[in-house]
């Protein structure tokens, strides 16, 4: 593969079949790091081998997300750059390969970087794209991820049994590439998990493993989640011992429970996503600013 686009650079030549191609980015999208931890679960389920980069140069701030120094083996010190890696895998018994776009959300040219990324999804000859995204929100730890979908190709919509967005408002790197991804007639969908607010400092393995499970059925294929399902279950086990030591916040989450069900009791929650669209806005007006 070669490209005249002269932020990204190819590293290896693949030759998949009708591949999908899976974004996530670290940040404002990033709640939990439920989204980057889906796609790296994917990614290093599936084997997937790099094949890209899209340097980091023109893209970032480096006082704001710095790079990093570290020692290699023989103790000579390198400089970790911030990235945005593109890693290939062909799935087996599926229609679709996979590959996966995981990075940071960059501070600078968007445009330009979403640019790159098209640039990818047309030289690996992508049959759509989806993006993950996660967020803080008011639900209970202890009740099931919700996942909000979204997609304005008719089609796709129809398939993944989602609607258009209706949102208005601040957006982040997700939305953008959406949006640019969408101009140049590449169909896509946006898949966002619900992360509880109260827990916002901790990774959450159960939104991650939401994320996945709903990739999975994106792409119509099963696969073994354990040591996620583990890693969410002990999450949950966790954050409840936390809760139960602070009478307040036990009385609040318990009141999210108490909303949540009375919720779910009265529609057929997951096919009304009503309630996570609302969150998801609300959430995006009113953090316009967080990394």
């Amino acid at each position: 593969m070669s490209s005249h686009i002269p932020h990204l650079h190819w590293t290896n030549e693949v030759d998949l079949e009708s591949p999908i191609l899976l974004a996530a980015f670290e940040g404002w999208n990033d709640a939990g790091e439920a989204s980057t931890t889906a796609a790296r679960y994917l990614r290093d389920h599936f084997n997937a081998e790099s094949v890209a980069t899209i340097d980091a140069e023109d893209f970032f701030d480096f006082t704001v997300a710095r790079p990093f120094v570290r020692l290699k083996s023989n103790s000579q010190r390198m400089i970790q750059w911030p990235s945005t890696k593109l890693s290939a895998a062909s799935i087996p018994n599926s229609q679709h390969d996979l590959v996966t776009l995981i990075g940071h959300e960059p501070q600078l040219r968007w445009r330009t970087f979403a640019d790159q990324i098209a640039s990818a999804a047309e030289a690996i000859g992508a049959c759509q794209v989806i993006t993950l995204g996660a967020l803080l929100v008011d639900v209970p730890h202890t009740r099931p991820v919700q996942i909000y979908g979204s997609s304005d190709d008719a089609d796709l919509a129809r398939r993944l049994d989602i609607s258009p967005s209706t949102y208005e408002g601040p957006t982040g790197i997700v939305g953008v590439l959406s949006s640019h991804l969408r101009e140049l007639g590449m169909p896509t969908a946006s898949f966002w998990a619900g992360v509880p607010a109260y827990v916002s400092n901790a990774p959450s393995p159960k939104a991650a493993l939401a994320l996945v499970n709903r990739v999975c059925g994106a792409l119509d294929i099963s696969i073994s989640c354990t040591d996620l399902e583990i890693a969410a279950a002990d999450y949950e086990r966790q954050v409840s011992d936390i809760v139960a030591e602070d009478d307040s916040t036990a009385e609040y989450v318990e009141q999210l429970e108490n909303d949540f069900d009375i919720e779910a009791s009265e529609s057929d929650f997951a096919d009304d996503p009503d309630r996570l669209v609302s969150e998801v806005e609300d959430f995006l007006r009113n953090h316009p600013g967080r990394n």
